[in-house]
């Protein structure tokens, strides 16, 4: 048989002659035995806590920025849909952390190719409406396109 939560438990620390839970215990814990009255929380076992953490699918319940949630009939299934959206509060892996840093990189990159070609483009029409050739004889179409188009 296990041993109760006491302020001996490492779970628990006592401030001000209230239990709280320490902030080294996992979430689930800490939420449970943050919302229990104190002689209840006294009374549960390792074990206990374990199993209710199984029991309720270690799940975190919070609020999201986007929370829908539905069913859609077919025939004779039901399916559930969920679309939740917010900010991302985990901690990420080695690998996750590679992987944002390489798509980051490609944003940043595509965001300065993008910036640098329409520059350019800018740059372009404004030679070819003041008349300026620099290379006699040979255009890119871009201008007369333009013209066509916009003037």
């Amino acid at each position: 048989m296990s041993t109760p939560l006491t302020s001996k438990h490492p779970l628990v620390k006592v401030l001000n002659n209230k239990k709280i839970v320490n902030s080294e215990t996992d979430w689930f814990e800490k939420g449970l035995l943050q919302r229990v009255p104190v002689n209840i929380r006294e009374s549960f076992s390792d074990e206990q806590l374990s199993a209710l953490k199984v029991a309720f699918g270690a799940r975190k319940w919070g609020k999201h920025a986007i929370d829908l949630r539905g069913t859609l009939s077919f025939w004779r299934w039901r399916y559930y849909v969920v679309v939740l959206m917010g900010r991302n509060k985990r901690l990420l892996t080695a690998r996750e952390k590679r992987i944002s840093l390489m798509v980051k990189t490609l944003l940043i990159l595509l965001f300065f190719s993008f910036s640098t070609l329409m520059g350019l483009l800018v740059l372009y029409l404004a030679k070819s409406a003041m008349g300026i050739d620099l290379f006699p004889g040979f255009s890119l179409g871009i201008w007369g396109w333009f013209k066509g188009a916009f003037l």
